[in-house]
């Protein structure tokens, strides 16, 4: 074990975990798919708020709002504690129209949960309440609780800035999330130390030219062949300036010139994400990146403007966090499976930047069943997860602590 963790054992848990955990599922799996039924996008999760926090004071559990933002901040546990757990959950939708068929499906038109915040808000949500209920073996072991319900993960900046501004962090001396994994089975939980995912910017380029009829090019700057070009070249030769190591991916969501055939436009732009493996690459990769739009767009003689909104770094587990996650699942009797780092972005690497932790992948597929993909608006989630969300989050609360400087 890293860090000086020591094995965990089941006979460790409280004797009344995993019944309290049972005895609050039925409800659970109402109130997610309530938040199903109701998304909301990022920075607008105003009901979902209010479901949450209603909850949260029906349960006795305090909590506070994120100052002049959606999400709350939830304590529970000792009040002068030895050791303080965070645990995390983003609460926002995609603008994506779902297709699923579900009783519970989404009722706004072009917005629903493909990203599967709604069982991380109800997994977390589920821990707090399973732990108000243990309350007094909080107390008795030293251990204090806070419950982080985040908005805003799926924009750029996201709303993790807004929750640490909000002394979200103090005194917080670990911090753990849960990503839905549909590519894993329910009961297994996917594990990584180091570098779980990607760094992600979202990138945008703007040209601007002397536009002009099409019979007439030469007489132009052919804005709309310059932007094929750097819709083309700019990742072609981004991938030969950086190391390949650096895993950069630069791709185009959308790209735009003109509304007649038969006129070359005077503005244009492509808009996409630039995502590497490399942190340190991600750094300082900016003035390359500009020097390479404008070289491409140069023979065209048109103007350039690249705006590059930094998004977040990577998601990097600290090892002795993924021990006691390790050993929280075997604990809880569930498998833990080895996954890989991915291109995806996450805004909880802010947290771990301040507080050492881990993110794990919760298996969601239905043993047999079809693989699903995250952002689709298929995609359905086995209910069966939301039991093993719960039962890690309240589970890694009682398995042991990480050190100060834990690595």
């Amino acid at each position: 074990m890293c860090g000086g963790m020591k094995a965990v054992h089941a006979e460790e848990l409280p004797a009344a975990l995993l019944p309290t955990i049972s005895s609050f599922l039925p409800e659970l799996r109402d109130l997610r798919r309530d938040l199903h039924a109701h998304p909301e996008l990022s920075f607008q999760e105003i009901r979902t708020t209010d479901v949450v926090t209603q909850r949260l004071t029906a349960a006795g559990i305090s909590w506070r709002p994120i100052p002049g933002c959606t999400g709350a901040i939830a304590d529970l546990g000792a009040e002068q504690p030895a050791y303080r757990i965070a645990l995390r959950a983003d609460i926002d939708a995609l603008p994506v129209r779902e297709r699923t068929g579900l009783d519970w499906a989404s009722t706004l038109p072009d917005v629903c949960h493909a990203c599967g915040h709604d069982f991380h808000t109800a997994a977390v949500l589920g821990a707090g309440l399973v732990l108000a209920e243990l309350e007094a073996e909080l107390r008795a072991r030293g251990i204090a609780v806070r419950l982080l319900f985040q908005p805003a993960e799926e924009v750029i900046p996201g709303g993790a800035h807004q929750v640490i501004g909000a002394h979200a962090l103090e005194g917080v001396d670990s911090v753990f999330a849960v990503h839905c994994d549909p590519s894993i089975d329910v009961g297994q939980i996917g594990l990584r130390k180091g570098s779980l995912t990607a760094a992600c910017d979202q990138v945008r380029v703007e040209l601007t030219g002397k536009g002009g009829h099409t019979s007439r090019p030469h007489l132009t700057e052919d804005l709309t062949f310059a932007l094929a070009k750097v819709v083309t070249d700019v990742p072609a030769a981004l991938s030969r300036r950086l190391d390949p190591r650096a895993g950069a991916a630069l791709v185009w969501g959308e790209v735009h010139a003109g509304k007649a055939s038969n006129v070359i436009p005077s503005s244009g732009y492509a808009t996409g994400t630039l995502r590497m493996l490399d942190a340190t690459v991600w750094e300082s990769v900016g003035p390359l990146l500009n020097e390479i739009v404008h070289d491409v767009v140069a023979p065209y003689n048109v103007s350039a403007r690249l705006l590059r909104d930094r998004g977040v770094p990577p998601v990097v587990n600290v090892g002795a966090a993924i021990d006691l996650l390790e050993a929280t699942v075997d604990a809880m009797g569930m498998q833990a499976v080895p996954t890989e780092q991915s291109l995806g972005g996450e805004d909880f690497s802010w947290f771990l930047s301040k507080v050492p932790g881990a993110m794990a992948r919760l298996g969601t597929r239905t043993p047999g069943g079809r693989t699903y993909d995250l952002h689709q608006g298929d995609l359905i989630i086995d209910e069966d997860a939301l039991r093993r969300g719960v039962e890690l989050f309240t589970g890694v609360v009682f398995a042991g602590r990480l050190k100060p400087g834990a690595h």
